[in-house]
């Protein structure tokens, strides 16, 4: 059975914002809880480290749902699945509003985290076979733009309303945000060819792929600098630098900015040479994570180097890309497995970062987990391109 391509839309970029729409709630949904934990907290009647179980129990719904979703619904057309999935995102935040007590609370945010990472492996390869295969990580990057744009916008404008009117208020505008998502993928998003081959066993495929989970191992470590920084940035400018909280939503705003450059131009040079991307931003987040460091004892440096490790963003589209390329006939797999990877490398992140500042080390030094965790994925992507020549070489030998 054949369905007609993206290419085929009635307006491709049209079907593309609807896609990075739905990122837009995704993103917003993930990040808005860290602007609204003390009013969550007070509300709940639990303390703010409480409050953090929520944030784990998303990031477990996000690990937990890539790899379950895409398994289980390999032959669900990609539009009727990116449908259900809003849905079911749509479900868990309204629900997560509603909670009547903190531990519900923590359940629900499970289940609004379960379709994110299928979400949006799935809209990544409805994008990325609407072009060209030179510009697939741009069609990608776009579809992120929702992401990155969550955080330039949805998670100030979620963390303002709902410390002025109420936290539920934020999960519910996500919650209708999903409904209407649904349903301008069911307007704007044509069929997709449908693989009558499709399996669960297929999908599972991927989890064996040495190269796949190479790729996975790089999003999980590389990626993890970012948040490591990200996660404790606003005590580290506030009791290291001086910055009054004041200037809280503008720290946000700038790291959005630096996600969205970072975006647009990774999934450029992905386009144009994808094995030199990687490693080459890999050593820029090592570097600019590293100067972090020293920038976080000055606002004014701070504010710019959180602007720029937020274009550590780079790499997303790149590694979206790369595990489409080597994930054989488990695409869906593979692609979702980038974003429970990531998710990964926000909960590795911040572990190691609290354990820095528990030790004794100052704020900043958070910089310094997130120089040695690109320097390890660096180390990672150099240790899969050998592998990848000596499997070649062993194989070509026998012939």
């Amino acid at each position: 059975m054949q369905e007609t391509s993206l290419g085929q839309a009635r307006n491709p970029r049209l079907a593309e914002f609807v896609l990075a729409l739905g990122g837009f709630g995704i993103g917003t949904s993930e990040f808005v809880i860290m602007g609204l934990m003390n009013r969550v907290a007070e509300d709940l009647s639990v303390t703010v480290p409480q409050v953090g179980y929520a944030i784990s129990s998303y990031a477990l719904g996000v690990v937990v749902g890539a790899p379950l979703i895409s398994a289980l619904a390999a032959r669900v057309p990609k539009r009727a699945l990116l449908i259900a999935l809003m849905l079911v995102f749509a479900v868990g935040n309204i629900a997560s509003a509603m909670a009547p007590g903190f531990w519900s609370f923590v359940g629900l945010r499970f289940l609004a985290g379960l379709p994110h990472g299928a979400y949006f492996g799935v809209a990544a390869l409805v994008a990325a076979g609407a072009v060209p295969i030179d510009q697939r990580a741009r069609a990608i990057a776009r579809v992120m733009m929702g992401l990155t744009v969550a955080i330039l916008i949805g998670a100030p404008l979620g963390t303002w309303a709902g410390n002025l009117f109420g936290w539920q208020i934020a999960f519910a505008a996500v919650g209708a945000i999903a409904l209407l998502t649904a349903l301008l993928i069911r307007l704007w998003v044509p069929l997709q060819p449908f693989d009558a081959l499709a399996s669960p066993l297929r999908e599972l495929s991927a989890l064996v792929k040495q190269r796949v989970l190479v790729t996975v191992a790089i999003a999980c470590i590389g990626c993890g600098g970012m948040f490591s920084i990200f996660s404790y940035v606003m005590p580290t400018l506030t009791q290291q630098a001086g910055m009054s909280e004041a200037l809280g939503p503008l720290v946000l705003v700038i790291f959005g900015l630096g996600s969205i450059a970072g975006n647009l131009v990774g999934g450029r040079a992905a386009d144009k040479n994808l094995m030199r991307t990687i490693p080459l931003t890999l050593v820029w987040c090592a570097v600019i994570q590293g100067l972090f460091y020293f920038a976080a004892n000055n606002v004014w440096t701070g504010l710019l180097f959180v602007g720029l490790v937020g274009s550590s963003m780079a790499l997303a589209p790149a590694l979206q890309t790369r595990l489409m390329d080597v994930a054989g006939d488990a695409q869906t797999m593979a692609a979702s497995l980038n974003h429970a990877a990531f998710n990964g490398a926000n909960a590795l992140g911040a572990w190691l970062a609290g354990l820095a500042i528990s030790a004794g080390f100052s704020w900043s030094s958070t910089g310094l987990v997130g120089t040695g965790l690109a320097l390890c994925g660096l180390v990672i992507f150099a240790w899969g391109r050998w592998l990848e020549k000596r499997t070649y070489a062993v194989a070509h030998s026998f012939k």
